[in-house]
């Protein structure tokens, strides 16, 4: 058998060309490197990679909020590299962000994902979010979002 591992490790700055590799292959509006450098350098605890034969696999960064009533993750980005894909790294990278987000208070996580991105949607669904509403116009192209929830209790 000659099946692949990755491991699963915090980004470091020398992620950052890679990352952005991937983000541009996958994304119609991507972020640079500067969005991932102030990612990695404000949330850093809660920004991964997943690390396969020494090349990214996916990423994810995320944030905590806190709304005064509640605290919640937010995932900011989310990105497996297409020659990885369908193979649970992404689970794996959003199961890692959820936990340390439970670790850190988190009742629940939140995202925002295109309107026309029906695939990263039913990705979401699997691990148990659900619609709350629409954002009009959210993206820079004028797309609206759906705002999608998974509360942890």
């Amino acid at each position: 058998m000659n099946a692949t591992t990755y491991i699963i490790r915090r980004a470091s700055p020398f992620d950052i060309p890679e990352i952005v590799s991937i983000e541009q292959d996958l994304f119609t509006d991507p972020w640079n490197g500067n969005g991932f450098a102030d990612a990695l350098q404000y949330y850093g605890e809660l920004f991964f990679v997943a690390v396969e034969n020494e090349e990214i696999a996916g990423f994810v960064c995320g944030g905590m909020e806190d709304t005064g009533e509640e605290t919640y993750g937010h995932i900011m980005n989310l990105g497996t590299a297409k020659k990885t894909q369908r193979r649970g790294i992404g689970g794996s990278l959003l199961r890692r962000l959820e936990l340390e987000c439970m670790v850190r208070g988190a009742g629940g996580m939140q995202l925002e994902v295109r309107v026309s991105n029906t695939a990263a949607q039913e990705f979401y669904r699997h691990y148990g979010y659900t619609q709350v509403f629409v954002i009009d116009q959210y993206y820079s192209d004028g797309e609206d979002a759906i705002l999608m929830m998974r509360w942890f209790s």
